[in-house]
């Protein structure tokens, strides 16, 4: 009778294909997400496939290095690992739920019984040792076990995808300090080489002032003009020295351990042909963010299953086998062993308005996890065409200011040939060599904010940040 029954339990195990709650399908985006970008039209870009390593475009292996240290030691990198192995051991603990539990237990005790408890040769002071198996299985009958792995599953997929997230912004994030480090640079030697151009045209001024041919005014404001320029320099370093700081930080060291390499580095790094952006159906496959959103949504809509099926009663197959011993001696005996098998059924009924409200939540919360998806999804194409729309605007204003500072960089060539000629005033070179400074310095930034757009294009992207 006991094979019987056992084999009757066993059997109804056999039942737990059938799972409440609603079967997952990922959403569908809406169907213009996967056309063109509208700015994929500039010559800037190209339509191919965007690339996995695409700070190695610039071709720079001081840059590939820090970009591999940062994804080495990277501190944010280190929480988004360590919130993954959380997960994954989650689900790991869901899937044991698949198997039986069991529980040993041991109790051995030391005491006396009094005279009349006690049979006729007994010693009255003995040892006791209980000992004793339990196992419980539970009836996966309506998918509260399946649907619970299926969640952590999804909530897995999820901190993985967190976790690519990061690392896209930490290689984003370490090109552009290294950019900034190196426009700085750049913009310092601009304001550099203005202050050598004033000192020259100051020493013009002056030598025609000690002979009569100009007034003291003239020197004093060619001198203002240089130092003002002169100031500018400080500010300068200190945003270079920011940008080195925070590399420093990005890539796991202390400003102290930044590389020498780094500190003295000049030549910020450039794109010569075009960049590859692929479409949008390319773009919602590789964001991380969009994938997290939809394993997000995926180990939500799970959890309405788990909460369903806490609608029926949950079976869960139950046995234990023990033995009682006095004095140890008769331990592993068959006298003393005692074994029972059954199940046991909880159900919350008829009161489950408790059980609704649950499954009315996670339904919430489902909704809240598929917004939130089509919320990515239209975040990313908004970002992507307004990262293409700055590059190519930034393209445009460099091209526009490197004409402007060409033009006025030749005025002040003629300005100041001719200030020795004694044909024109001062006040006209004054003006052509403060146009120069300002159009050096404007197109200095120019620079740094093209390498800026270039960066946020390819983050807008999702970059790719896997080495290989």
């Amino acid at each position: 009778m006991t094979r019987h029954f056992i084999t009757l339990l066993l059997g109804a195990s056999a039942l737990t294909a059938c799972a409440a709650g609603p079967d997952y399908r990922p959403p569908a985006p809406p169907a213009s997400a996967a056309a063109p970008f509208i700015g994929a039209a500039d010559p800037a870009v190209a339509q191919s496939p965007a690339q996995d390593h695409w700070w190695r475009l610039y071709d720079d292996p001081l840059l590939d290095t820090l970009v591999r240290d940062a994804l080495a030691a990277n501190t944010d990198i280190r929480v988004a690992v360590a919130r993954l192995e959380r997960a994954r051991a989650q689900l790991r603990g869901a899937r044991s739920d698949r198997l039986p539990s069991t529980t040993l237990s041991g109790s051995p005790t030391y005491g006396r019984v009094s005279q009349a408890q006690t049979l006729p040769g007994m010693d009255r002071e003995n040892w006791t040792i209980d000992m004793g198996l339990d196992v419980a299985y539970e009836v996966d009958l309506f998918g509260r076990v399946k649907r619970s792995i299926e969640a952590a599953r999804g909530d897995t997929a999820a901190a993985a995808a967190d976790a690519d997230a990061v690392r896209v912004a930490v290689v984003a994030d370490t090109v552009r300090a290294y950019v900034d480090a190196t426009a700085s640079a750049e913009r310092i030697a601009v304001a550099r080489q203005t202050v050598d151009l004033l000192d020259r045209s100051l020493r013009i001024t002056q030598a025609r002032f000690d002979v009569g041919r100009s007034d003291r005014l003239d020197v004093v404001r060619v001198t203002s003009l240089r130092d003002q320029q002169s100031a500018l320099i400080p500010s300068l370093e200190a945003d270079r020295n920011a940008a080195l700081f925070r590399l420093a930080t990005l890539t796991g060291r202390t400003p102290q351990d930044l590389p020498d390499a780094v500190r003295t580095a000049r030549q910020t790094p450039d794109l010569t042909q075009p960049i590859p952006v692929g479409d949008g159906r390319a773009l919602l496959a590789r964001r991380p963010d969009v994938r997290a959103a939809e394993r997000r949504l995926a180990a939500d809509t799970a959890r309405i299953g788990v909460a369903t099926a806490d609608l029926y009663p949950r079976i869960t197959l139950g046995g234990s086998v023990g033995t009682t011993a006095i004095g140890g001696g008769d331990l592993f005996g068959g006298g003393p062993l005692n074994w029972l098998l059954g199940p046991l059924i909880s159900w919350a009924f008829p009161n489950q308005e408790a059980n609704r409200a649950r499954i009315a939540a996670a339904r919430a919360d489902g909704d809240v996890a598929l917004a939130s998806f089509d919320g990515t999804v239209l975040r990313a194409l908004e970002e992507t065409e307004t990262a293409l729309s700055n590059y190519a605007q930034a393209l445009s204003r460099r091209a526009a200011l490197q004409t402007a500072r060409d033009e006025a960089a030749r005025a002040a060539r003629i300005s100041t040939a001719r200030q020795r000629e004694g044909r024109i005033d001062f006040l006209t070179v004054l003006d052509a060599l403060r146009t120069q400074a300002a159009a050096d310095a404007d197109l200095a930034s120019a620079d740094r904010n093209v390498a800026f757009a270039q960066v946020d294009l390819f983050r807008a992207l999702g970059g790719g940040w896997r080495e290989g």
